[in-house]
């Protein structure tokens, strides 16, 4: 199986950034007055292309400057749009008004710090699998470092939360199955022992949660 992954890393990369980018397309087009759900889907699908662009044009950059600028975005997009989960969680659960802006403010203050984040982050770069890539180095702050872990696994579990409640009160799995499948991925290159494959492993999780947030925002907003 290892050595299957590697062998399909670098063009696989390609496929899964074309499907979100259809994916955040899609968002794009039933989005409107009305419907946060697809907005919020189109937001952070577009962070998920992006990342998985940059990582599938990593060898033909070369390392050079461009390349890490590009990657630095990278993070700071990560650290920008990763906290809407909290959000879509919200609308989800139909909170009210209240809640609702309570939610927000939270968001925005995970938002500003994964901006910070993302800009203090020390670039380390890696090959692996013929796919060269920016990763966390030994640098990074360990506060940039612990924001970092929050925001990659602190926001599956209450999204895997919300679905279930959605679930049971909606009739329609799709949001737990966005968060469910987003950790299982996750979990799977540890839980095999191919840490240094995470990267990849985890983008299958990151292109299902996107589909099925894209199911449910058509669900709930259609």
């Amino acid at each position: 199986m290892r050595e299957f992954l590697i062998g399909i890393c670098p063009i696989a990369i390609w496929v899964i950034a074309a499907i979100e980018l259809l994916i955040m397309l899609l968002a794009l087009k039933g989005s409107g007055r009305g419907k946060p759900l697809h907005c919020l889907t189109a937001l952070v699908c577009f962070g998920l292309f992006y990342d998985a662009l940059i990582i599938a044009l990593g060898s033909r950059l070369g390392g050079g400057a461009l390349f890490m600028a590009l990657s630095r975005m990278r993070f700071v997009f990560h650290g920008a749009l990763i906290p809407l989960l909290f959000a879509i969680c919200a609308y989800a659960l139909n909170f009210n008004k209240t809640w609702k802006t309570i939610v927000w403010i939270f968001t925005g203050v995970l938002i500003a710090l994964g901006v910070a984040e993302g800009f203090a982050t020390e670039l380390s770069v890696e090959t692996m699998a013929e796919v060269v890539r920016c990763k966390s180095g030994a640098g990074t702050p360990g506060w940039a470092d612990a924001v970092s872990r929050v925001l990659s696994f602190g926001t599956v579990i209450p999204l895997m939360i919300a679905g279930v409640v959605v679930w049971i009160k909606q009739k329609t799995p799709a949001l737990f199955l966005a968060g469910f499948l987003m950790f299982a991925f996750s979990a799977l290159g540890p839980a095999t022992g191919n840490t240094d494959l995470i990267f990849f492993i985890s983008m299958f999780g990151e292109v299902f949660m996107a589909l099925f947030f894209l199911i449910y925002a058509k669900q709930k907003e259609n």
